[in-house]
């Protein structure tokens, strides 16, 4: 009887392999908060609730499916911009954010601009995007289809615009 108990085959559950390596992550880390430099200086700061490393699809990219905020920093550590989305993905060879979703960003002027989607491209530190931008200027809104800008959001150009702009008469 001990016998026959000891040599019973145990059974074990069998899981499937994985096929599709580039739809996993290799990393995924939650609640952080990290700063990236460039020759030793801090020139960001990204703060998020997850983020999550592809590096085997045919172009690697980060993602942040929970949202990311960003801050830029000048010379002197004081931020001259932020970035605000619910989700991020960033395309690592190319150097190019997609941000979507509830987009928010602010300039040193204090001036809001706010999308639905946006693009960043750091190699050629610059912001666009083909959507409706709301701009909030201390002294009036501004609507506009199209929006370029250096990454500091302080030299902007738009496509079409519509709104309210105060004239002084002369």
């Amino acid at each position: 009887m001990l016998f026959i108990i000891a040599c019973s085959p145990v059974e074990t559950d069998k899981i499937e392999a994985i096929v599709d390596r580039s739809a996993l992550p290799k990393l995924r880390a939650t609640e952080i908060t990290t700063v990236i430099s460039d020759s030793g200086i801090t020139r960001y700061r990204i703060s998020t609730p997850q983020w999550d490393v592809y590096d085997k699809t045919e172009q690697p990219y980060w993602e942040f499916p929970m949202g990311i905020h960003c801050e830029s920093f000048d010379q002197n550590l004081k931020i001259d911009a932020n970035i605000h989305s619910n989700y991020a993905k960033f395309y690592s060879n190319q150097q190019l954010w997609e941000l979507k979703g509830n987009v928010k960003m602010m300039n040193i002027k204090g001036e809001l601009f706010e999308t639905e989607q946006l693009f960043w491209n750091q190699r050629e530190e610059k912001l666009y995007t083909d959507s409706i931008v709301k701009i909030t200027q201390a002294t009036h809104i501004l609507n506009v289809m199209g929006f370029e800008s250096n990454q500091q959001m302080t030299r902007y150009k738009f496509r079409k615009t519509n709104g309210i702009f105060p004239v002084e008469e002369k």
